[in-house]
């Protein structure tokens, strides 16, 4: 078979966004919110009476709902388990064999959870599972960015946004129709769909190039060479690709071999600032309160909304279906409107929504009000997938430096997945406690993220990578990022540098990676 399929640029990108992107992050959506419908199912119940919290006597409910949540958590600690693994296995591996192994991992867990009869293999096959989509998560948009031109890469990365929300909106459908099942293959065959998922990249990946950038950091410059020829549809030695090149090991240079230590340090590329900013996205992205419905959004429409068990199935799903809208617009706008631009209007649009529906909620007695709360969730869904659903996985990977950028993507994911513990155990407990008051909870957090992302985020949309990390270099406190990245010329609409200190200009050529 012809190397990358016989493929060449726009047409090979497309492949991997369809082909290997989209079942990837669909497996992840899928898996995080299948639980929520899969724990109300009678057979379920019935298989795990462990976690049974709505038949439990009043004197275990407390106890049980805690253990729910820990099961619900435990995926995300083995996600976690799976991000922090990449940082040592990540540049020895390679991003496509990373991306395989993860798969593999990823299918391993989905088959002992599909087979489970005893409840603690319940709860192994949940950590295993989460190891393998944790890999997965912390490697999948890093070898996406590091492939795509400057001009598409928001656009290439946001489709996260859309492909995830597609795997919740597939979860909560599939668990609707499969609730019917008169026998425990209501909940088995749901929770065994991601291995059909994991074939498909297993396949596509192992046909797809390697990043450039890890083998110019491997010193394979040759190989590196012929995979940006192909990726940018142009003659393997056109002063494009030696150009590129020469960026990019101008950055190693710069850079370093690179190190954990260095995570910790400043120096002149300000490291750990860009580690801070990696992280802080991701921080932002979980304060958001988007997996607090995510992981519980069928129980919360059930027990907390007082609305049907149909009903809420139906409504988990069009909840995670209203997130595929808001992916699309990202796609849409990400390049034009900038990154910044998204986060603070979702911000913004969040601290609204999220008010409203703890103010609705709280009128427990009155069913318009509820409607209308059920409403304003998907609002929210919606406004928070253009913000916050790929950006901040996008913006990890384009503000680390090369040498590091692995071993920070790890542990920015990581630190995605230990707050999805958290969130995951405290939920529960949170709305049997406080109710409707947790909502506000996420109004005021979102309210605050408006300044910070305004004060500490710079723009990074159509800046070549290499270029990003010059923005820091010229930077010498937490607030200049901001202006300084305002100084360099955007390449996807022609914007000139602004400030009265324009940087050099650049021989362009073509876009840059």
């Amino acid at each position: 078979m012809a190397r990358f399929l016989g493929l060449r640029g726009r047409r090979l990108h497309y492949v991997a966004l369809l082909g290997m992107v989209m079942p990837a992050m669909m497996s992840m959506g899928y898996n995080q919110g299948l639980l929520g419908g899969v724990l109300t199912l009678p057979w379920f119940k019935a298989q795990f009476p462990e976690i049974d919290v709505t038949s439990a006597h009043p004197s275990e409910k407390d106890y049980k709902s805690t253990l729910q949540g820990t099961v619900v958590a435990l995926y995300a600690a083995g996600g976690f388990l799976g991000a922090i693994t990449c940082i040592g296995l990540g540049d020895i591996l390679g991003r496509r064999r990373t991306i395989i192994l993860a798969s593999v991992v990823q299918m391993i867990g989905a088959l002992l959870m599909a087979s489970s009869f005893q409840f603690a293999q319940l709860v192994v096959s949940r950590v295993i599972l989460g190891l393998g989509t944790g890999g997965q998560l912390a490697t999948v948009p890093m070898w996406q960015s590091e492939i795509s031109p400057a001009t598409k890469r928001g656009a290439h990365v946001g489709t996260m946004g859309i492909f995830v929300g597609m795997g919740l909106t597939l979860a909560l459908l599939v668990d609707l129709g499969m609730s019917y099942a008169p026998n425990s293959a209501s909940w088995r065959l749901p929770v065994g769909l991601p291995i059909i998922l994991c074939l498909i990249v297993l396949v596509i990946t192992y046909h797809m190039p390697e990043s450039p950038r890890w083998l110019i950091q491997q010193g394979q410059v040759s190989a590196a060479r012929e995979v940006l020829a192909v990726l940018r549809d142009t003659e393997i030695d056109s002063e494009v690709l030696k150009k590129e090149i020469l960026d990019v090991e101008a950055s190693l240079a710069i850079a370093g071999k690179g190190s954990l230590r260095q995570i910790s340090q400043m120096g002149s590329q300000r490291i750990f600032h860009r580690a801070s900013l990696a992280g802080g996205g991701l921080v932002l992205l979980q304060l958001t309160g988007v997996n607090s419905i995510t992981f519980y959004s069928t129980t919360i429409f059930e027990t907390h909304l007082h609305l049907d068990s149909t009903t809420s199935r139906i409504l988990a799903a069009i909840y995670q279906l209203s997130g595929v809208f808001g992916g699309i617009v990202c796609v849409f706008t990400i390049e034009g409107f900038g990154r910044r631009s998204l986060l603070l209007s979702s911000a913004t649009a969040n601290t609204i929504a999220m008010a409203l529906v703890a103010a609705l909620s709280s009128q427990t007695t009155n069913s318009i009000a509820m409607h209308a709360a059920v409403v304003f969730m998907f609002i929210f869904h919606f406004s928070m997938i253009v913000g916050f659903g790929g950006i901040p996985f996008l913006y990890a990977s384009e503000v680390a430096p090369l040498s590091l950028r692995t071993t920070i993507n790890g542990i920015s994911s990581g630190i995605y997945w230990a707050l999805s513990v958290l969130v995951a155990e405290v939920t529960p407990i949170a709305f049997n406690g406080i109710g409707w008051k947790y909502f506000l909870i996420f109004a005021c957090l979102n309210f605050v993220m408006i300044p910070i992302v305004y004060l500490f985020f710079p723009e990074t949309a159509g800046i070549s990578l290499e270029d990003i990390d010059q923005v820091f270099i010229m930077s010498k406190g937490w607030l200049d990022p901001v202006r300084v990245a305002r100084q360099l010329p955007n390449k996807s609409n022609g914007r000139q540098p602004q400030g009265d200190r324009p940087l050099e200009k650049k021989d362009d050529g073509e876009p840059k990676v």
